[in-house]
């Protein structure tokens, strides 16, 4: 059974982009999970207004079983922005490992601005950068600055999480 992934991170981070091109190398199913909001959830951030607990609860849940049907890994960009949902995640499938995509605001407004149509608007950024909890020492992965390529992020992550990763390139 192999392990599967999320790529976390704030809106903007390029958790998609990144989540995409790290499945395709890992030759592995990728999703989003902004595929697996309902349409109350899109229509409340369209709106300008950011999720509560309750509204995520069944959104974290299908990702959860996402995670779980994937026997052969996958990899899946979902914010993750607080210790809760990721537990959340964790109780349909304990082996989760979390790429963390991490910037400053500067950093990720910039991207964000360069998204036009989409339904994350810049205005909740804030309140994504306040929700979020990075990864705690006892949690599967880690952080990685959004500042490199993403070749070099996703040889990084692989170096990190996988030991077998650093023999092969001997």
């Amino acid at each position: 059974m192999v392990a599967p992934i999320v790529v976390m991170g704030v809106s903007g981070s390029g958790k998609s982009t990144v989540g995409a091109a790290l499945a395709q190398r890992l030759r592995v199913p990728f999703a989003d999970a902004d595929d697996f909001h309902p349409p109350a959830n899109i229509a409340k951030m369209t709106a300008g207004h950011p999720l509560d607990d309750d509204d995520r609860y069944p959104w974290l849940e299908a990702i959860g079983e996402w995670l779980a049907a994937r026997q052969a890994g996958g990899v899946m960009s979902c914010s993750a922005l607080k210790r809760r949902y990721r537990d959340q995640m964790r109780r349909h499938r304990a082996d989760v490992e979390f790429l963390h995509l991490a910037g400053s605001p500067e950093v990720i407004g910039r991207r964000q601005a360069s998204r036009p149509g989409h339904f994350m608007p810049a205005t909740l950024l804030a309140s994504q950068f306040s929700t979020l909890e990075p990864l705690d020492p006892d949690e599967r992965g880690i952080a990685i600055d959004v500042g490199q390529d993403i070749d070099s992020i996703i040889e990084t992550f692989i170096a990190a999480t996988d030991p077998d990763a650093e023999a092969e390139n001997r």
